[in-house]
């Protein structure tokens, strides 16, 4: 019996751990690459807004501070009630952004002399 990835196991029952990411639905299913690229549409830049940083629909809302938020535990109800423009698809793009990002980096050791 495979256990959900959010869970968390406590007395012989497995629970699950509250979680942003699953109220966002990126745990029940499982997106197409068509339905991701969509979602990435709503990622956008501007050079004029916060340096370039990666910002939603345009918006001065950079995809670093609706992560932030998310991070803090506000769920997404919570976020997209603070902008009126926004929409739960923004915040699962935010979601979906930062995960190709961090799919594609690397960490490598860095090796410095010791002078011996």
């Amino acid at each position: 019996m495979g256990r959900h990835p959010g869970s968390v196991r406590r007395q012989g029952r497995a629970r699950r751990a509250p979680c942003s990411a699953r109220q966002a639905g990126i745990y029940s299913r499982s997106r197409s690459t068509t339905d991701e690229k969509a979602l990435l549409e709503r990622i956008t830049y501007n050079p004029q807004i916060f340096g370039g940083k990666p910002i939603v629909r345009g918006h001065r809302l950079a995809v670093e501070h609706v992560l932030g938020m998310l991070a803090a535990g506000d769920n997404v109800e919570t976020v997209v009630s603070g902008h009126p423009w926004m929409e739960r698809e923004d915040v699962l793009a935010c979601l979906a952004y930062s995960r190709r990002v961090v799919g594609h980096e690397r960490i490598e050791p860095l090796l410095v002399p010791t002078g011996t």
